[in-house]
């Protein structure tokens, strides 16, 4: 029997551009690996480093804000699962996939959890230690609101998880832990990965759309990057990143060995030659690509607890994990001096990719429960009082107001 799933992405995948991108083609190989017909679409535009999604068999298609268009176009692709890409994207047109396709398994990807980031963010700003008030914010009310209208939600981090199941009470029966999925490093990948004196400079890499990226580069300018200097006086770092604003340009100093490179083309290369990964992270939530991408390269890191989360499990660190500026350089200094440090903390690294993250395990635990509740779906939905009264019409106040302003561009 064939089997139909339907994407529907907040943005077009770009997996040199950010995290986000390379989960999101994980998650398509997962599917495909249980031979699924797949369609992704999104009404977002597609910029010049949008994946070419039909070069690995998957249909794009663009659709329409507040349209009804879509209403037709879900109906007639009739989609055993639709996957909706970040909260946004659920509130936009999952009301429209319950009308239309009433049978769809429905399943939210939060990518990491937008109202645990804008709670730190808010909690940063005025100062104060993060606490429930700052959790429980408006953005968090919303994606909570649909992980409850979805049937099964997929959570990047295990803190994530356990922040739902305890401050939100949010039933383990709607949660899936799913992290990156990678492949194992072998000795003979290890081997030919750049030694320690091979290496120079220390290197920042992030997608700026994302706030929290920006803030660390600054923060990285302003206090940590003066102070590295101050003991490594020959010291540079290297800053990558897509969609780099003129405001970061400007950060820019040659004479400080502050260098801003822009879009990383391969981060491969940029990891493997660098020898220090700093990620001073001061608000944020999921998991991080960028401390991913230096494991895997074999590049030791020094970041924040914030950066840190629900990466590193029980293992050590690839790494140090410090939140204290003055710590933070002198850690720094050391990854980047002492050989021995160096090659211990390397070697957690692997030893974390090669624990955690494994492709093969997930992927069986993920297929496995979405057959399981495909099978039970009437039921799980019964056991989801929730999630039925937050489909009631006088809580859909997006559906009405997708329909005011169609209306309204008539």
């Amino acid at each position: 029997m064939a089997k139909n799933l339907l994407i529907i992405g907040y943005v077009w995948p770009e997996p040199k551009s950010s995290a986000a991108g390379t989960r999101m083609l994980q998650i398509i190989q997962l599917f495909q690996a249980d031979n699924y017909s797949i369609t992704f679409a999104s009404p977002c535009a597609k910029s010049a480093n949008a994946f070419n999604l039909e070069s690995i068999g998957v249909k794009p298609v663009a659709i329409e804000l507040n349209h009804s268009s879509f209403d037709g176009f879900v109906r007639n692709l009739n989609p055993n699962v639709v996957l909706f890409d970040r909260f946004m994207m659920e509130e936009q047109f999952g009301w429209r996939v319950l009308e239309q396709c009433p049978e769809a398994l429905r399943i939210l990807d939060t990518e990491d959890l937008h109202g645990l980031r804008k709670g730190r963010q808010l909690a940063l700003k005025t100062g104060e230690p993060f606490s429930l008030n700052y959790l429980f914010n408006d953005t968090a009310k919303r994606e909570i609101a649909s992980i409850y209208r979805c049937d099964l939600t997929l959570i990047i981090s295990e803190a994530e998880i356990n922040l739902l199941k305890t401050d939100f009470k949010v039933p383990e029966s709607l949660l899936l832990y799913l992290p990156f999925l990678l492949d194992k490093i072998s000795n003979s990948d290890i081997e030919k990965l750049p030694k320690f004196e091979k290496r120079t400079d220390f290197v920042s890499i992030g997608n700026f759309l994302h706030e929290p990226n920006y803030n660390a580069v600054l923060y990285l300018k302003e206090t940590i990057w003066p102070l590295i200097r101050k003991q490594l006086p020959k010291a540079q770092l290297l800053v990558y990143g897509a969609y780099v604003p003129q405001k970061v340009n400007q950060l820019h100093n040659e004479k400080d060995g502050f260098l801003i490179k822009g879009f990383a083309q391969e981060v491969s290369n940029v990891m493997q030659n660098a020898k220090v990964c700093l990620a001073p992270l001061r608000f944020g939530a999921g998991l991080k690509g960028k401390l991913v991408d230096a494991m895997q390269f074999g590049t030791p890191c020094v970041t924040t607890s914030i950066g840190a989360e629900g990466m590193f499990g029980k293992l050590e660190s690839n790494g140090f994990v410090e939140n204290d500026p003055k710590e933070f350089v002198n850690k720094c200094v050391a990854l980047y001096s002492d050989e021995k440090i160096w090659m211990e903390k390397q070697q957690n690294g692997f030893d974390i990719i090669n624990t955690r993250f494994q492709r093969e395990y997930f992927q069986k635990q993920f297929l496995k429960r979405v057959e399981e509740t495909t099978k039970q779906l009437f039921t799980h939905r019964l056991n989801n009082f929730t999630g039925q009264m937050l489909q009631h019409q006088h809580m859909q106040s997006t559906k009405y107001m997708s329909k005011w302003i169609e209306e309204k561009n008539k």
